[in-house]
């Protein structure tokens, strides 16, 4: 959120604080003044995520390979010129930020829902003006930053502390990003994300030495005017008495249209007044007239303050907290908490440290129609895995405990699904999953090497979805195609409106745009049959041998046909063909399946308990098959 008004204020009333700067001529500036050193930009990522996410089909998301090609020509501009770059990412929420983080999250929800109402009125999707993240966004572009061999890192506390404390103690060039916390660190240069032409690599520098001058502040006044401005840590509602008092008493008699313009040089005046030392923090404190905010605006203060900075306003024995560290941590494993540190700094994990370290999780907003009541949230259908991975990490704390007292550890849950208030968190088990041998440590997991060890993970991973006694056959596939399988073998499982169609579409998605080039898949033809049909059996075998059938869901009548033309006009004629293959026979030759092949009862048709019923009041829409290119504004995509 940054600091209440400031944005406005810097763009609107005090011009000067932004300046127009070439990031070329400031590279060589910057090697000029630092021989032998290259400039190096810190780049807050969760800010750039909807400046790279440029694709007009948004709501469809999937679009990797575009966006693939929008990091790299991101990349490459600041290449072309020496700048090297490093992406930060939120890895915590913070205690102290949570009430923020659940008003934004229930802020989204409506957002989402406006998105939802859109479709069902217009049978299409928003425009820009309307754009949500896609869900999954940022885990996947930390994987992909880190597949381009780009330094990427996960935080250990707020990202933006991080990313300025990283940017000053490493002397880089500039901070990339757009939060007007950066102007209130004492670090190096901000540079705004949402001003950038990239084409010719000139964007917008605001100025913190500017902004004090126009303000008659010192730089060390900037946090304390944040904190009464309203930031992430003391919200708006705490300060907003005291906002206006200083307004009153710095333009009595002003219109109401002056009252955003002039209430950061308002509360400016208030504070050129106060004593800049810790009793007059604790004066404005007092002035704040609420009995119940004790030292709130000293942490505040506190935490824009880097290593090895010093705060007027602050307690002299004040000192910068560890990052990530938490006080009871609850794995008591010394050497795997420091691996899954490392990890998570690396941006390898995400979940998992959090987990050892805390016992907490978060998740934010996905794209979900919180009235369909035929789809679960992801939240939801996904929680028997996360309880199953949770029942993996925290086995040694349950075993270490004595039989008669032996609790099931639990995992405190922030995950945003429909009908969750956020009012506290869910409080989930960690279940192990049922393996030969029991639930292995980690430190056999993560710190032993060998075929057998190998093994073992490979099956400690399927267990997690229920599938370790498929291992066989999965293990066959390529590891990406395994992974898809697995995905879509344990959402059939947990789902029980999924049907053939959705497996179609899922299953051609994830054939077609493998190995594929962003500019080929906007011309893509459907001719990977014969795996489709091999993958698409194995599929359904293993959820009959696990008692969910896979029903055909007719079309309904009158829905948009879809279905892109094959080469010769004659529609999705191969796909019947491949339905009727998997109903009838192997998939393809020489398949030595678990189950013997479908008959009378069909893995894909027939007899695996009751489904639930579709009258017209309960169908939701039918969008399946996805692939042939609903979004239609590809050339041969309608």
């Amino acid at each position: 959120m940054g600091v209440k008004g400031l944005q406005r204020f810097v763009d609107h009333v005090c011009p000067a604080t932004s300046v127009q700067v070439d990031l070329k001529e400031m590279a060589e500036q910057h090697r000029r003044s630092h021989p032998g050193r290259s400039p190096v930009v810190v780049v807050d990522a969760m800010a750039c995520l909807r400046h790279w996410y440029t694709p007009e089909a948004w709501v469809h998301g999937g679009q990797w390979r575009q966006y693939l090609q929008s990091l790299k020509t991101f990349v490459d501009a600041f290449v072309a010129v020496g700048i090297g770059l490093v992406f930060f990412f939120d890895g915590v929420i913070e205690q102290k930020k949570r009430d923020e983080w659940v008003k934004r999250r229930l802020t989204n929800n409506r957002e989402i829902a406006k998105i939802f109402q859109y479709i069902k009125a217009k049978a299409c999707q928003p425009g820009r003006d309307m754009f949500f993240i896609p869900s999954g966004l940022a885990t996947f572009t930390r994987f992909a930053l880190k597949s381009m061999g780009l330094d990427t890192i996960c935080s250990l506390q707020e990202a933006d502390y991080e990313i300025a404390s990283y940017a000053s103690l490493n002397g880089c060039m500039a901070i990339l990003g757009q939060d007007t916390d950066y102007l209130i660190y004492d670090t190096v240069p901000y540079l705004s994300v949402s001003k950038l032409r990239l084409d010719k690599l000139a964007t917008v520098m605001y100025s913190r030495e500017h902004l004090c001058r126009s303000l008659s502040l010192q730089m060390a006044d900037l946090p304390l005017l944040a904190c009464l401005l309203g930031n992430d840590v003391v919200p708006g509602n705490v300060v907003e008495g005291l906002r206006r008092q200083c307004l009153a008493g710095y333009s009595p008699s002003g219109p109401s249209a002056r009252h955003t313009k002039e209430m950061v040089a308002a509360v400016a005046h208030y504070i050129s007044g106060v004593a800049r030392s810790h009793d007059g923090l604790r004066e404005v404190e007092r002035n704040l007239q609420r009995h119940s905010i004790g030292s709130l605006l000293e942490v505040g203060v506190e935490s824009y303050i880097l290593p090895g900075q010093y705060s007027p306003w602050l307690p002299h024995n004040k000192t910068s907290p560890v990052m990530g560290h938490h006080e009871n941590a609850i794995c008591s494993d010394e050497k795997i908490l420091q691996v899954a540190r490392e990890q998570h700094i690396k941006a390898e994990s995400y979940a998992v440290y959090n987990v050892l370290n805390a016992g907490e999780l978060s998740c934010s907003n996905t794209l979900e129609d919180e009235l369909d009541t035929e789809l679960p949230g992801q939240a939801i259908v996904y929680r028997p895995a996360r309880q199953s991975i949770y029942g993996i990490l925290l086995a040694a704390e349950s075993n270490a405990q004595p039989d008669a007292a032996r609790l099931c550890p639990t995992v405190k849950e922030w995950f945003v699904y429909p009908g969750n208030l956020l009012q506290q968190p869910d409080l989930v088990p960690a279940i192990p999953p049922k393996l030969p041998g029991g639930t292995p440590d980690l430190q056999t997991l993560w710190l032993t090497e060998g075929s057998q060890v190998t093994k073992l993970r490979h099956c400690t991973f399927l267990a997690c979805f229920g599938l370790q006694d498929f291992a066989d056959e999965l293990l066959l596939l390529e590891l990406p195609t395994a992974a898809a399988c697995c995905l879509l073998i344990y959402i059939t499982l947990q789902v029980s409106t999924i049907c053939l169609e959705d497996l179609d579409a899922y299953l051609a998605q994830a054939l077609c745009i493998r190995d594929k080039p962003a500019d080929l898949l906007a011309q893509i033809q459907d001719v990977l049959v014969q795996e489709f049909q091999k993958l698409k059996f194995l599929i359904s075998t293993i959820c009959a041998g696990k008692k969910r059938t896979i029903l055909n869901r007719p079309r309904p009548l009158g829905a948009v046909n879809c279905e892109r033309p094959g080469p010769h006009g004659r529609g999705n004629h191969r796909m019947s063909q491949c339905d009727q293959r998997v109903r009838g026979s192997p998939p393809y030759p020489g398949y030595q399946g678990r189950y013997p092949q479908p008959g009378s009862t069909n893995p894909a048709q027939g007899g695996g308990g009751p489904q639930p019923s579709r009258g017209p009041h309960n169908r939701r829409p039918q969008l399946a098959p996805r692939w042939s290119g609903f979004q239609g504004s590809h050339p041969g995509w309608n």
